[in-house]
């Protein structure tokens, strides 16, 4: 399968790194701390900003910001658990430098740590949740990636792996491709199981269609 476009935008967490357990024993103690259900908690994460899933479970403003500093210092804490998904570091490594970009819910010091813990390169742009007034869905973050990679967005691919992640990517026009078991939630017209055997080259982003979820 071949889809034109002139850059990639990458979601962080379940695209290029597998950061679950990390997540799973930050926000599961962060839960247990305020009393709230584990699992009940950790199954609304994925794809929000902290500050928005916090602003959802505590009520009292005035607990917010204490609570938001807590779980970002769990979870940068816990972040040495990240490791890089298959294919993530092949391909982002044959990626000229200005093509592609990371969009995350994360905070920027979390995505670095992840990034790192993972082996994988700095991106050349890094839109992080502390950069964005709106976090996913809201397309904000495609956004600002695509204006600073000087690309009109309906000439990107997004990958992503949450719905709110791919309501983003498509609310700001991208061609957007879901990634993993957690992609096939999500309305993207294709979803691939991982990176491993996608490359980029000359505008024309390949996909290996045996590996196809869904197209």
């Amino acid at each position: 399968m071949k889809i034109p476009c002139q850059g990639l935008l990458f979601d962080n967490d379940g695209v290029l790194v597998d950061s679950d357990a990390g997540v799973d024993q930050a926000w599961s103690r962060w839960a247990r701390e305020r009393g709230l259900p584990a699992e009940e908690v950790t199954a609304m994460v994925h794809g929000r900003r902290s500050a928005d899933t916090v602003a959802l479970l505590v009520d009292d403003p005035a607990e917010r910001d204490a609570a938001l500093g807590r779980i970002d210092r769990l979870e940068i804490e816990a972040a040495g658990l990240t490791t890089a998904l298959p294919g993530a570091l092949d391909l982002l490594t044959s990626l000229p430098h200005g093509s592609w970009a990371v969009v995350t819910s994360g905070v920027t010091a979390l995505a670095r740590a992840r990034l790192g813990a993972a082996g994988l390169p700095v991106p050349p742009v890094l839109i992080a949740a502390d950069d964005v007034a709106g976090g996913k869905p809201a397309p904000d973050g495609y956004l600002a990636a695509a204006e600073k990679l000087g690309l009109d967005p309906a000439e990107a691919v997004v990958f992503e792996d949450s719905v709110a992640g791919a309501k983003a990517g498509a609310a700001a026009g991208a061609y957007v491709i879901g990634v993993g078991s957690r992609g096939l939630a999500t309305e993207a017209r294709v979803v691939v199981p991982d990176l491993s055997g996608v490359t980029w080259q000359d505008g024309v982003l390949h996909l290996t269609a045996p590996r196809l979820l869904r197209s």
